[in-house]
């Protein structure tokens, strides 16, 4: 009996746990951003009834973008990747900030289309699925949209559109970043262009101010007018989201008197917790009637504006005031944290995206989970997830990173300003050409590496910085090294970067959990976009070459272990997602 009663006192302790925890959520209503951390750029969103799908840039990095489903805006899962086919999509030879830029996604009559430019090699083209998870079709290019970042509007008397970032007019820009927005008729059946373009908007909102980078158009049709939303500024800290509007869709766009409805240009560069380079928007309407934006932003740590982990996918609310919509109102700071959509809670995410965690890859599956990447598109099977099972293996190949071929290098995104990757490692060096170990990795030219090679015949573990590339010159440089002792010859080695903010850390070690130091006070801003330049942030993954020569080696990583802890998300208005 006794026995009996504490089970009861326990199930009711549980089941009022329950609905505590569930009263709380309900009290706080808020959610975090940015909603998707890190290296997750120029985000595109799509509303089908209840289901929200999101995808982002992916440029030299395969697969090719990646496709999140939502039920509450806040909490995403990664469902595909639209171009996980080498048919589909052709990176061979392409800089890391090349590819793929900028994709959007529409859904008309049972169809998904995704429609973005591959940089340097084919231009435009449009994918098509009846499955947002996939399969998407091979691409159909269109060859007379000449330029980037087109979106695709379907109207409701049944025709459709594609809009883009254009030329200049007769290709004779007044000034640098003069760029134009401009609109085709689509055939959205048989997937081709049926019209010349006819340019919509000239430089952007004020020609006579010279403004730079209109890019990144979008158009939504409200109680009777068009509204073109566009980025202007370029994706950096001028940026910024202009709004225009007319009665029809091919001309007479009149510019929002109040104009920019998002950016943070103006602020101070030493302010706290600072977002920046706010732009490259997406609006999408809820079946509640609110209205939300997507856009990316910066998390800068210095008022230099050094930021490692790329430009970053946020949420905010949009208030309609006086037929426009303004982005972020009442408030001047973007903001950390706003009262949740008024949606059903959503599937909580399997991998996070936001807030403070940590994640351990352990290589269990058949296949490498989706947030996983490669550099360009692979023409050869050079990893095993089978040998040895439990272990991801790579082939130790002649390719490196800092070249432009497809190398032994799996990566995930560093998502946090201040934490830490590390990994368990079996590998034996054949040569001092043969080297694996896990990467911090900006591009071909900013990254650095610590692993295991041999050194005057013996194992060494070696922290290597890339070198800028010149004819027949070295690709890194050995910033510290360490001897292998004999007695650890044989064990695996656990490798280890600590990250924050501007400072990176290398330690090694042949025990879990018993760390030595390689060295310290390395220089992260070396690793920044505001010294590496591009458009995407720092990956962390697994590395192997043989630097150019023959090699049969092999390098397994048991698991990889990602910890992020900033201190925004320690803050009492920020806490995890309920």
């Amino acid at each position: 009996m006794n026995r009996f009663l504490t089970k009861a006192f326990l199930l009711l302790t549980c089941c009022f746990g329950l609905l505590h925890s569930a009263s709380y959520a309900q009290e706080n209503q808020k959610f975090l951003n940015p909603i998707m951390a890190g290296f997750y750029p120029d985000p595109a969103i799509c509303r089908v009834n209840d289901d929200y799908y999101l995808i982002l840039s992916s440029f030299a990095y395969y697969p090719g973008v990646p496709i999140f489903h939502s039920k509450d805006l806040v909490n995403w899962n990664q469902i595909g990747n639209i171009l996980d086919r080498p048919e589909q999509l052709n990176l061979d030879k392409h800089g890391v900030s090349r590819g793929i830029f900028a994709p959007t996604l529409s859904y008309h009559d049972g169809v998904y289309y995704m429609i973005t430019t591959l940089i340097d090699r084919g231009g435009n083209f449009v994918v098509t699925a009846t499955n947002p998870a996939g399969p998407w079709s091979e691409p159909v290019w269109l060859r007379d949209v000449h330029g980037i970042d087109p979106s695709l509007f379907f109207d409701d008397n049944g025709k459709a559109y594609v809009i883009y970032n254009g030329d200049a007019p007769d290709n004779k820009p007044l000034y640098s970043g003069h760029r134009t927005i401009r609109l085709q008729e689509f055939d959205y059946k048989n997937l081709k262009t049926t019209s010349a373009p006819v340019i919509l908007v000239n430089g952007g909102v004020d020609i006579s101010k010279k403004p730079v980078w209109i890019e990144g158009p979008h158009i939504y049709k409200k109680d009777g007018y068009y509204y073109l939303m566009a980025a202007e500024g370029g994706t950096s800290v001028n940026h910024s989201e202009v709004i225009l509007r007319s009665q029809k869709v091919n001309a007479d766009y009149v510019p929002f008197p109040g104009n920019p409805i998002l950016t943070q240009r103006h602020l101070p560069a030493n302010r706290k917790n600072p977002v920046s380079a706010t732009g490259h928007a997406d609006l999408v309407q809820t079946q509640n009637g609110e209205w939300w934006a997507v856009f990316l932003a910066t998390r800068p740590y210095d008022t230099e504006d050094h930021y490692n982990i790329g430009r970053e996918t946020f949420l905010a609310p949009v208030e309609w005031k006086d037929g426009w919509p303004i982005i972020n109102p009442g408030h001047e700071e973007v903001q950390y944290s706003y009262k949740r959509p008024n949606l059903p809670a959503g599937e909580a995410p399997k991998l996070p995206l936001n807030g403070n965690f940590t994640y351990k890859d352990e290589f269990r599956e058949s296949t490498l989970p989706l947030h996983w990447l490669m550099l360009r598109t692979p023409r050869s099977e050079w990893y095993s997830l089978s040998k040895p099972a439990g272990s991801v293996t790579l082939d130790v190949r002649p390719e490196t990173i800092s070249g432009d071929a497809n190398p032994s290098f799996l990566a995930r995104r560093q998502q946090h300003i201040r934490g830490t990757a590390s990994a368990k490692m079996d590998f034996k060096p054949a040569s001092s050409d043969e080297f694996a170990g896990i990467v911090a990795f900006q591009n071909e030219s900013h990254y650095y590496t610590i692993g295991k090679t041999m050194a005057n015949g013996k194992e060494v573990v070696q922290l290597r910085k890339s070198e800028k590339a010149t004819e027949g010159g070295p690709e890194t440089s050995v910033l510290a090294e360490a001897p292998v002792k004999k007695k650890d010859a044989k064990k695996p080695l656990y490798l280890k970067i600590e990250f924050n903010a501007g400072k990176y850390a290398f330690y090694y070690g042949s025990k879990e959990g018993d760390w030595t130091l390689l060295k310290d006070n390395v220089d992260g801003t070396f690793l920044s976009t505001r010294t590496a330049g591009g458009f995407v942030g720092v990956t962390l993954g697994m590395y192997a070459t043989s630097q150019g020569k023959a090699s049969t080696g092999k390098a397994s990583f048991d698991w990889f272990n990602y910890e992020g802890n900033d201190a925004i998300y320690e803050t009492s208005t920020a806490k995890k997602n309920p």
